[in-house]
């Protein structure tokens, strides 16, 4: 285990509070989303909310500081798969899809959660491919335990999405988190049983599956954030943080 990734019990339970602080700041600003509301709107309360909580926006101003990230939440929207940048005019209608992506810093101590949530009435095939988003997320969580490895997680991520016709990302991770927005361990979505590093306890890592509809294939845009199918396919994305405890998965948000 590289020195420096395991929390200790006081840290988790602070990891813990602000993890249940941004649950309820993530489902209030998804219980928000209909058609002809903005992701600018969504992003404006998600930021307010978050400081009302006691917390700091900790995506807003991540980054190259040539052109850090803009907005406390990402936004991604169909084809999107994550860091969509909201926008006045990026205005949700019937039938999208969107991602949101939230991160924070509470008592110096990071939380990071996402959802993909429906905008009014989607197609059959958009819902299958939230559903096995999260399903997805689900399975790999089950194996997040002492002992197990990263490829545990990866292969269990995989298969659910594959089994249901989808494919994941390969070039976007998840990963630790805590003591900054991203640390070590990386987390992949793909990948083989028995192999990586294996898990102990005290870990915090924030597990992220990104399915597609078609291939996995990606393209960043033009505003050096917003990574989208390359194919135009749809995107679903779903994201726990959680500890390793020596009774399995510990889900913190």
């Amino acid at each position: 285990m590289k020195r420096g990734l395991i929390k200790t019990a006081e840290e988790i339970e602070i990891i813990a509070e602000g993890g249940r602080l941004l649950r309820d700041v993530l489902y209030a600003a998804a219980g928000m989303v209909r058609p002809g509301i903005s992701t600018w709107d969504l992003n404006q309360f998600a930021e307010k909310e978050i400081k009302n909580a006691g917390g700091r926006p900790s995506f807003k101003n991540y980054g190259d500081k040539s052109n850090p990230f803009p907005a406390g939440l990402c936004t991604s929207i169909n084809s999107v798969i994550v860091h969509g940048i909201p926008s006045r005019q990026a205005v949700l209608k019937e039938g999208d899809i969107v991602g949101l992506d939230i991160g924070m810093e509470y008592k110096g101590l990071y939380t990071d959660t996402a959802i993909t949530v429906p905008v009014g009435k989607i197609s059959a095939k958009a819902q299958k491919l939230v559903d096995a988003t999260k399903k997805s997320l689900n399975a790999a969580i089950a194996e997040a335990r002492p002992g197990n490895t990263i490829g545990d997680i990866a292969y269990a991520t995989q298969k659910i999405a594959e089994n249901a016709g989808f494919s994941v990302v390969r070039d976007l991770v998840g990963h630790g988190v805590g003591y900054e927005v991203h640390e070590d361990p990386a987390v992949p979505n793909y990948g083989k049983k028995g192999q990586g590093m294996k898990l102990a306890e005290g870990l915090v890592i924030a597990i992220e599956p990104m399915l597609c509809e078609h291939e996995y294939f990606i393209v960043m845009e033009n505003d050096g954030w917003t990574i989208s199918t390359r194919d135009g396919g749809l995107s679903a994305h779903f994201e726990h943080t959680v500890a390793i405890t020596k009774n399995g998965a510990r889900i913190l948000t």
